[in-house]
């Protein structure tokens, strides 16, 4: 017995890091997941690790893929039509898909602006409002917030910003939902080593330092895990956290708190 068997989830930004390790987790705990993505050829590519066959390449035992942009609300229609079509209902959604981008005040030009909060802010309310006509009540909802959200770290206001609006949102949408039951989460990872974040700093010497340097200030002494992300939402989407609703559970290796 799985803790999510008969489940069905949804994980944006499936196709790499957080979302994908969640996404396996998930299906191994029994759900059936949708992951999204915006690029079709990472997309399949993490359906077939996630996945064993049975659908092709958008499609294995447990999962499929939808491509398509949270930012783009014609492709969250798609997606939450399949969703209907296909399976008619949705038990737990993991907002996770977002940018990270930086830059210092007085770089910052409307296009930046603009990118990152499309994505991380109005991608990631829309796609929680438009899976509300599938949600039963008592269904569990995940955000994908950040510690830099806590955090006063430089060339990052405009994305540390997106990220304290979605650790609003919880809090907020947990008043809205209460007749509902239905729970609302954020998890605010730390430093994780992931795709994303190896390509962010690069593998020239001097990025290479900097992760080291990181990895130096967090209180257990490396950088965290995508797994260790995807238990902490396993155990948001599950009954174990049950009476959990409205917090902001940080898994960052103490980087945030000490």
């Amino acid at each position: 017995m799985g803790k999510l068997d008969g489940k069905i989830a949804l994980i944006t930004g499936g196709n790499s890091g957080i979302g994908l390790a969640t996404a396996q987790l998930f299906v191994k705990e029994g759900a059936y997941v949708y992951v999204t993505g915006r690029t079709q050829s990472k997309l399949d590519a993490a359906v077939k690790k996630i996945g064993t066959g049975g659908q092709g390449v958008t499609g294995g035992q447990g999962v499929t893929g939808v491509q398509g942009d949270v930012a783009k609300l014609d492709d969250l229609d798609r997606l939450f039509a399949q969703i209907k079509k296909e399976k008619g209902k949705l038990d737990i959604v993991f907002a996770n898909a977002g940018i990270a981008k930086y830059a210092p005040l007085g770089e910052i030009d409307e296009a930046f602006y603009d990118s990152i909060f499309d994505g991380n802010v109005k991608g990631l309310l829309f796609t929680v409002q438009k899976a509300l006509p599938l949600l039963p009540d008592g269904a569990s909802v995940i955000l994908n917030a950040s510690i830099v959200g806590s955090k006063g770290l430089p060339a990052n206001s405009v994305y540390a910003a997106t990220k304290a609006a979605i650790r609003s949102f919880a809090r907020t949408w947990t008043t809205d939902l209460k007749a509902r039951k239905i729970r609302v989460n954020a998890i605010s990872p730390g430093p994780i080593d992931t795709e994303g974040l190896r390509e962010l700093f690069g593998s020239s010497a001097v990025g290479q330092e900097r992760l080291k340097n990181i990895s130096a200030i967090v209180p257990l002494g490396r950088l965290g895990q995508p797994e260790e992300i995807a238990k902490a939402a396993l155990f948001l989407a599950s009954d174990d956290s049950s009476f959990v609703t409205g917090i902001e559970l940080f898994v960052d290796g103490g980087v945030a708190q000490v």
